[in-house]
């Protein structure tokens, strides 16, 4: 029977992918584990394994087809001993058609209601249109207010609140009489109606956008997969998470010196390339190690906002933001908390090598507990970064710079780092994020304690 190969779901949120390349050919013969196609997601190109033996009867789906569905049919398998030609048949045998929807026989017209008796009017009243009847008024909590119809239409006319009447009749029944007197005694009025809300913006169309620029003064590069995500993403982030944000400056005078002390004794290690370092930190390394720590000496930080409860981590995984052609992913440093500083240097450097490729497997970019965002190597001073869900915060980290800092009552130079940590303030509040934020900046000033 043949072997049916369907577009596999490489993370639990993967809806469809782009068919990126077939690494056989129709007539080949695969074993189960073989190689056979890369698949592009938005983050990463993830490579297919055959998982059962036989010969490529048919090739369903060509390579470079974008948008696949999930569980959609890509290729067909002869098994051993089945007939290669009538395999490649099934893959174009059409799906039995969907039963046609039984047509129902035309509803029978119901019968039209009888129009009721009109109820017998006193003796001596006039035969003149009935007088329009006013709904039973209500309060604020919705109980019916007692009044007469009279009262009511007197009421509404007037513009009277009915709640705020006392009435004189039977059981406190509000009567003509009592309505009068309101109005003559200024009763408050009725509440007006209140306009409706105005419908929330709407982005501007591509026509509109379009329509602002000379016609060929500009190209139109269409979005890919991975920008379409980002910006959705970004879009929900901003959205739906209150954002908070809280800035100081670390001085890393310390910082720079154990960096370089550490690279300078990293001791020497035999590669494909000749001899070279066994690890060179950099001072994202730092960032990456003191965040992971304040985390754990601020454990109620280190959570996740869920809608019926708050998620608790018992370890730190760091994402780190890595630019990328197209965009950025943000690889995860598993349980940063327990690793050291030359492990977590080895272990970004593999990882973002393998992100710029799109490489990465999607349990190394999703989760994780927080992230850090560093631009400071482009010079930027400060800048505040929108929170990646399921994150509570992102740590946004500037370019270490000469200042003047006033100590001991002198003005002496010293190099400082801005940071800005953007939380979500329905899992981190204000004090709470500064109680992180100050733990951060205590290890990254006195960076000794993180070799501990």
């Amino acid at each position: 029977m043949p072997i049916q190969i369907t577009m596999p779901a490489l993370s639990p949120t993967m809806e469809e992918g782009n068919l990126a390349k077939w690494l056989v050919k129709e007539g080949d013969s695969v074993s189960a584990g073989d190689v056979i196609a890369e698949i592009e997601t938005d983050k990463a190109t993830m490579e297919v394994e055959a998982v059962d033996e036989g010969t490529v009867a048919k090739i369903v789906v060509p390579e470079g087809t974008e948008g696949v569905k999930v569980n959609a049919l890509i290729a067909v398998l002869a098994e051993e001993g089945e007939d290669v030609a009538e395999a490649a048949k099934t893959s174009s045998a059409e799906a039995p058609p969907a039963a046609p929807p039984q047509e129902k026989a035309p509803a029978e017209p119901a019968p039209a209601e009888k129009p009721e008796a009109p109820a017998a009017k006193p003796n001596g009243a006039a035969d003149g249109p009935a007088e329009p009847r006013v709904a039973p008024a209500k309060d604020e909590s919705g109980a019916r207010i007692f009044s007469s119809p009279l009262a009511r239409r007197i009421a509404k006319e007037a513009g009277i609140d009915l709640a705020a009447v006392s009435g004189s009749g039977p059981r406190g029944r509000v009567v003509k009489a009592d309505v009068e007197a309101a109005i003559s005694g200024g009763a408050a009025k009725a509440p007006a109606a209140r306009a409706p809300e105005a419908p929330a913006p709407k982005p501007m169309s591509d026509e509109q956008v379009l329509r602002l620029f000379e016609e060929g003064s500009y190209e139109l590069v269409p979005h890919d997969g991975m920008r379409k995500t980002i910006a959705r993403r970004l879009v929900e982030a901003k959205s739906t998470i209150p954002h908070f944000y809280l800035t100081l400056d670390c001085e890393i005078d310390a910082l720079l010196a154990l960096r370089k002390q550490l690279n300078a004794a990293a001791p020497m290690v035999k590669t494909e390339d000749g001899e070279k370092p066994a690890y060179k930190l950099s001072v994202n390394d730092f960032i990456i190690k003191a965040m992971a720590l304040a985390l754990m000496a601020v454990p109620d930080a280190n959570a996740s906002w869920t809608e019926s409860a708050m998620v608790k981590h018992k370890h730190a995984d760091v994402g780190v933001a890595v630019a990328i052609p197209g965009g950025l992913i943000t690889p995860i440093v598993r349980r940063a908390e327990a690793k050291t500083l030359s492990a977590i240097s080895n272990e970004m450097k593999d990882l973002a090598t393998r992100a710029r490729n799109r490489k990465l497997k999607p349990e190394e970019y999703q989760g994780g507990t927080t992230a850090v965002s560093n631009l400071g190597m482009y010079g930027i001073k400060d800048f505040a970064a929108v929170i990646n869900p399921p994150h509570a915060t992102i740590l946004a980290v500037g370019a270490g710079e000469e200042r003047a800092v006033v100590k001991d009552g002198e003005i002496k130079p010293a190099t400082i780092m801005s940071v800005t940590l953007s939380t979500d303030h329905r899992a981190v509040d204000g004090a709470l994020g500064a109680e992180l934020l100050s733990a951060f900046k205590r290890l990254v000033e006195n960076p000794f304690g993180m070799l501990v």
